[in-house]
């Protein structure tokens, strides 16, 4: 208890620094403001400003970074009550019910509670964090090559057992992701390898490129094909300060939606989508009066808020102790880390304290600042609402284009991200989930790395990652979750058989 007093303090000393600060509260506002406005999300986003954090200092990146992950999680909030268009995907739920205590002239607590709830969850998962670091990190040390490899193994099964729709495609992208790993060099022998003779690609695809055009540029593109109509609730928005009856209604709510979200958060493949949904589900099955969801319960808004805000930081457990990214917004952090030459992993909390420290107690600043812009800006991003998408878009393409040609001065880099972003276009039309083959790629090389060293190290018996008892436990665990993914579609085709 002492330690963790004692280093939750040094994280503060790191966190208050006026550049921290400021960096802090610029990615809590570009978070809220994102998450506002429908489809940008923090994917893209993130993916957007990795160039940018080139030229700052390390702690300060990731803070920034961090903040804009968990900024969108409010900010999705506000359009999902106002316009009934989720901001962020974790936000579909909120619309439910949400959009109908704003019709009925309650969204001033419907906006209210979604705050509160989330900062009560930012609290209590910035806590976990804390208490879980330690003894995640100890565990992790005793990881060698076998059990790494075979971890990241379960993080990508985990993402095509939680993937929308097939399981086939699911495992297609992610195969695809480490193909386009291994584009370049080879690790130990630097031989070219799949660059096709083109000499930019001997060092390999950079991961700012595949994000950056799979999200950011394929993300504009669809919002192109569907801008939809923003029907906003036009009254002014009141009663921003809950009452008491609306407290106690959405007390339970919050509490429940805070331990669902801060432990879906921590799974790989999990995070806050899932999250905010089973909240939801729970609240609505332990509700002595269900029926009244849908049709503006309060619990409806507390309920996911909490879950989506909580998993948001329970996400970066397995990201700052086991290195391993649970969601394609961490594998993005993965990137970021890269960038600044720190490996995530066990050796960040032991090599660099007041980076990981530093960066657990800037979330409490986050939710602290985040509470303060979301409810007294509220009608700040009403207006901003009604800002078509056909005056936002080429502002972001010309930033997405700086940004990537920044990278290296290569306009062949932002060929590529053209590329990756109509490819990216091509497999959401087509029921792909791109968001599998992100980590695919990320991981790839760390697998590579250590299946090498796995192998090196047992003189090529593959028999190692069964034989030491928690590889084979993984990839037990993996195999299991697998087949529970497979099943229906097995069992539905024999229906079908059985039916002709």
């Amino acid at each position: 208890m002492y330690d963790l007093i004692a280093n939750l303090w040094l994280g503060m000393g790191v966190a208050v620094t006026p550049t921290n600060v400021f960096l802090c509260l610029i990615g809590a506002l570009v978070g809220t403001l994102i998450g506002v406005l429908p489809g940008i999300g923090s994917l893209a986003t993130i993916a957007m400003l990795l160039p940018i954090t080139f030229g700052l200092p390390p702690v300060g990146a990731l803070i920034m970074l961090a903040g804009i992950y968990y900024g969108a999680q409010y900010g999705g909030s506000t359009t999902s009550i106002l316009v009934n268009i989720p901001g962020e995907s974790s936000s579909v739920v909120t619309c439910l019910d949400g959009h109908e205590m704003a019709k009925a002239g309650r969204a001033g607590p419907a906006l209210a509670i979604a705050a509160i709830g989330s900062f009560f969850a930012g609290c209590v998962a910035t806590v976990l964090v804390a208490a879980l670091g330690a003894p995640l990190t100890s565990i992790a040390l005793l990881f060698g090559p076998a059990e790494y490899f075979s971890l990241m193994v379960l993080g990508l099964i985990f993402a095509v057992v939680l993937a929308k729709g097939s399981v086939l495609k699911a495992l297609t992208m992610i195969l695809c992701g480490l193909l386009l790993s291994m584009i370049g060099s080879d690790l130990e022998t630097g031989a070219e390898r799949m660059t096709w003779g083109i000499p930019e690609l001997s060092d390999g695809i950079g991961f700012v490129v595949v994000g950056m055009g799979m999200f950011g540029f394929g993300e504009i593109l669809r919002n192109l094909e569907n801008p939809g109509s923003r029907e906003i609730i036009q009254s002014k928005v009141t009663g921003l300060m809950p009452t008491l009856p609306d407290l106690k209604a959405s007390a339970g709510a919050i509490g429940r939606g805070t331990i669902i979200g801060s432990l879906l958060g921590i799974l790989p493949g999990g995070g806050a989508i899932i999250a905010s949904f089973a909240a939801y589900t729970l609240e609505k099955k332990v509700s002595k009066h269900p029926e009244r969801f849908g049709r503006g319960a309060i619990e409806g808004v507390a309920a996911p808020e909490s879950a989506n805000n909580a998993a948001a930081q329970t996400s970066f457990i397995p990201l700052l102790t086991l290195g391993i990214p649970p969601n394609p917004v961490m594998a993005l952090m993965v990137g970021a880390m890269t960038i600044h030459g720190i490996v995530p992993g066990p050796q960040v909390m032991t090599k660099q304290p007041e980076l990981f420290w530093g960066m657990i107690a800037s979330m409490w600043i986050g939710n602290l600042m985040l509470v303060v812009i979301n409810l007294p800006l509220v009608g700040v991003w009403v207006r901003l609402l009604r800002v078509p998408y056909r005056h936002l878009f080429p502002m972001i393409v010309i930033f997405c284009c700086i940004g990537v040609y920044s990278l290296n001065n290569a306009p062949f880099d932002v060929t590529m991200t053209a590329i990756f972003g109509v490819v990216g276009y091509w497999l959401v039309k087509h029921d792909f989930e791109p968001a599998p083959m992100i980590l695919g790629f990320v991981l790839g090389p760390l697998m590579e790395e250590n299946l090498r060293r796995a192998m090196l190290i047992a003189r090529g018996d593959a028999s190692v990652f069964i034989t030491r008892p928690i590889s084979a436990t993984l990839l037990a665990i993996s195999a299991f979750m697998l087949i529970l993914a497979v099943l229906p579609a097995i069992r539905g085709k024999r229906e079908e058989v059985f039916t002709e």
